[in-house]
């Protein structure tokens, strides 16, 4: 990337004309028809005069567009405003129309507003292909690898943003690689915490632009299943898509109605790639399918795998790293050289993050030596994340575990690697979405802790104290009475400290990096997981 002490201008839209927009839609099958301003009757006057309409088609086609925007907030002079979303009121076309819009792209006309309508027959869709147009297609000035799976998106976006700017640093760059995760999202020039795991289209593309302005050469991104369902990538070239593992999660009616609409969403992402990154131990049930779909839409395919010999880029071996606690040194096979890497975490499914990062490198043609040395100081927030506590006898954990087959893996992985300890987890289940986590995350920690804290997170409409019952019931079910609600999530944390009576490893799951909680009235502000228990350790020490 360019020289950070010389920060570039953010990225602006091409100016085009709307005929090129509609060509766009029309080529694409999109375009439904072009309708003139007016009511209903002016229209169909319109139409009947057809050299008329055509004149009038002429000098709509020939129109500058300048900006393209689907928020009336944001609309100047010369713009084409997308009509987008099921909430969608007509006082927001109005509002644009006054501030300047020439046209609006919509599924049904809104005769009362003044403007010619572009009627289209898929507006995600329609936007998602006016967006890479408007931002002239920033995908194809970058390298980027995408990253899709259940769980393990954004420790393996960190983990290859490690390497990539290591890489930047031997080729005498001081500039960060561009990042968009579920934490942050950072171009090159604009830097904020994430609102979605993967923007909307027009904020993707702007934010790929950016990208390209600040001189940067790739880009790190996760690619959400809702966003590859819903064509929130429309457009958009990935150097490298790596599916990583998929689980039961995400099913519900405001998601995914069934596992095979999460899986076809999650699929999607080779059709954006030119080289397809597949774990080959992420979903073996659903492998073949997976792998077939990687075949069939990239030209390459680069498999990664822990315990097979099959893959291209394997684990060898796996020791302690030496001066480093909390690390593991991998030494991993690729198809042209073996490498050590030290790899900032203990357990097993980081292992595996660790090799799809390296996969990716390795595809994106990175050194052997930045592929070595370019994890070993990344720290992902709230991802195994070990809080210093300041104690020998006291562990602390925060990991953003959030269903019932994640938290098992982390709970095992911390009897495994801390034996002699008490095992304490402190974890709620969402409200309104994924329900059967309830079930799962109070089952795992049923069977896998010691000592359980069940508390808010994230109930929304629901009640919390509700949705803990739940989780109670079936941590019982496991055969584990040593249980308790404690419904204010700091106090919890503080409950699972002060309760400690032995060599202890205290895991708070479920939050992560997050620092609001979602309730009836809306986000409130939270400390964070990781603040809540330095905290309680801080003050119970005192």
């Amino acid at each position: 990337m360019s020289d950070p002490a010389h920060k570039p201008s953010p990225a602006k839209q091409i100016t085009t004309a709307l005929g090129a927009y509609l060509d766009l839609l029309e080529n694409n099958h999109v375009l439904a028809e072009v309708i003139p301003a007016g009511t209903p009757a002016d229209t169909a006057s319109a139409r009947e005069d057809a050299a008329g309409a055509a004149a009038w088609l002429d000098a709509l086609r020939a129109l500058p567009i300048r900006h393209v925007s689907c928020s009336s907030a944001d609309v100047a002079p010369d713009t084409l405003f997308i009509c987008k979303g099921a909430a969608f009121k007509p006082a927001y076309l109005e509002e644009a129309s006054r501030a300047g819009a020439v046209a609006y792209v919509a599924e049904r006309t809104f005769p009362d507003v003044d403007l010619p309508c572009v009627r289209v027959n898929n507006i995600r869709l329609a936007m998602g292909l006016l967006a890479d147009a408007a931002w002239d297609h920033p995908s194809g000035k970058l390298d980027i690898c995408a990253f899709t799976g259940t769980k393990g998106k954004t420790t393996c976006a960190y983990y290859l943003r490690g390497i990539l700017n290591a890489a930047e640093r031997a080729a005498g760059c001081d500039g960060r690689t561009p990042i968009f995760s579920t934490i942050e999202l950072d171009d090159g020039i604009e830097a904020d915490p994430s609102k979605l795991t993967t923007p909307e289209p027009l904020d993707l593309e702007r934010h790929l632009a950016n990208a390209a302005a600040a001189g940067a050469r790739r880009v790190i991104m996760e690619a959400s299943s809702q966003a590859l369902k819903y064509g929130r990538v429309t457009g958009v070239r990935f150097a490298v898509g790596a599916f990583i593992n998929i689980g039961n999660d995400h099913i519900s009616p405001i998601e995914h109605p069934t596992f095979e609409d999460y899986l076809a969403a999650k699929l999607r992402i080779f059709k954006h790639a030119e080289t397809a990154v597949v774990n080959l131990e992420g979903a073996p049930e659903h492998l073949d399918r997976i792998l077939a779909a990687a075949h069939a839409a990239c030209p390459r395919v680069i498999t990664y795998a822990l315990n097979s010999s099959d893959a291209d880029v394997a684990l060898v071996a796996a020791r302690p790293a030496v001066g480093h606690p909390g690390a593991t040194v991998a030494t991993v096979r690729t198809p042209q050289f073996v490498a050590d890497v030290t790899v900032p975490s203990v357990a097993e499914f980081n292992l595996s993050n660790a090799l799809a990062a390296v996969a990716c490198a390795y595809a994106l043609g990175v050194d052997r030596k930045s592929i070595a040395c370019g994890l070993a100081d990344v720290r992902v927030p709230g991802r195994m994340e070990l809080v210093p506590l300041g104690r020998e006898d006291l562990v602390g954990i925060v990991d953003y575990a959030h269903n019932g087959d994640e938290l098992e893996t982390l709970l095992e992985t911390v009897r495994r690697h801390y034996p002699g300890h008490e095992v304490v987890a402190v974890f709620g289940a969402t409200g309104v979405k994924g329900v059967e986590r309830r079930v799962g995350m109070g089952l795992a920690a049923g069977k896998l802790a010691d000592r359980i804290v069940v508390t808010e997170d994230d109930a929304g409409t629901e009640d919390a104290a509700a949705i803990c019952a739940t989780i109670v019931e079936n941590v019982r079910s496991a055969g584990n009475d040593n249980v308790q609600v404690v419904l204010d999530r700091a106090e919890a944390i503080r409950t699972a400290v002060r309760e400690t009576t032995k060599p202890a490893v205290i895991v708070v799951a479920g939050k992560g990096h997050e620092k609001r909680m979602l309730r009836a009235e809306g986000p409130v502000p939270y400390e964070g997981d990781v603040e809540a228990l330095t905290r309680a350790v801080r003050e119970l020490d005192a």
